[in-house]
């Protein structure tokens, strides 16, 4: 199938792995929308970057994912400006580590909302779309810790354990339609936000860059490597293609290793 021509809406894709899955889909000439809750010129020079780049139309399209009235209407929004929603990316995300004793509410409800709620409204609105268009894809990128856990995380783990369970839930309802729905998960990923995190922790433990990165941050990722924003964007397109036409309500792992451990 030629994907070209399709519509993909990315939440949380002005930087790191959604800007890298809206990149590698409009090399395949699939209009993108990309999404943050900021509004600024360089969001839009973005949009307009990779237009310029690959030749798709590209679109930037503000949007809180902790409001579901917002998630609601970046779907609808995307519709006014292509016509139509055939690829929804739930990439939005946050984090915030500290032990469930003192993790604070906020922080909680931040989290499942942004993490999970979103996948849930972006989803409601989109789904009934691409019945009516004969054809759709949703892709929620979950995490390892949609599968695993670890201490301290007990949001971020809560919220990408319900992204997982919530793919499923979509793909069996669009189980007789040319719908699929799965989930990604990633471990660690190198993202700018990652690489600006290597020096301080270069500092704090005493170590060179490379024990860093084997024995610090990709301690529970066996391959020793992160997987790149590109091999995630890489995956997606895979799961819009006809290739991936029965592949439905389960989780590809792109950790490198660690889930099997």
């Amino acid at each position: 199938m030629d994907l070209a021509g399709k519509t993909a809406v990315i939440t949380g894709s002005n930087s790191g792995i959604g800007l890298g899955i809206a990149e590698e889909l409009a090399k395949l000439k699939i209009n993108v929308v990309i999404n943050s809750f900021t509004d600024t010129d360089e969001d839009h020079e973005l949009a307009k970057k990779i237009s310029d780049e690959t030749g798709a139309q590209a679109k930037y399209i503000k949007a809180d994912m902790s409001k579901g009235d917002e998630c609601r209407a970046l779907v609808e929004k995307a519709v006014e400006a292509f016509g139509k929603v055939d690829i929804l990316v739930n990439n939005a995300g946050i984090q915030h580590v500290e032990a469930i004793g003192t993790f604070p509410p906020e922080k909680w409800d931040a989290i499942i909302a942004i993490n999970l709620s979103s996948s849930f409204h972006t989803a409601a609105a989109a789904v009934p779309l691409m019945r009516e268009n004969g054809w759709g894809r949703v892709v929620n990128i979950a995490s390892a810790h949609g599968l695993t856990a670890s201490p301290f995380k007990s949001a971020y783990v809560a919220a990408k354990h319900g992204v997982v369970g919530l793919s499923k839930v979509i793909a069996l309802e669009t189980a007789e339609d040319p719908i699929t729905c799965n989930a990604i998960c990633p471990g660690y990923v190198l993202t700018p936000l990652v690489e600006a995190q290597i020096p301080d922790t270069m500092k704090e433990y005493g170590m060179d860059r490379e024990t860093v990165i084997r024995e610090v941050l990709l301690a529970r990722q066996p391959s020793k490597e992160f997987a790149t924003t590109e091999q995630l964007g890489g995956t997606v397109a895979f799961l819009c293609s006809d290739a991936a036409a029965q592949i439905t309500g389960t989780t590809i792992s792109v950790d490198g290793g660690w889930t099997a451990l």
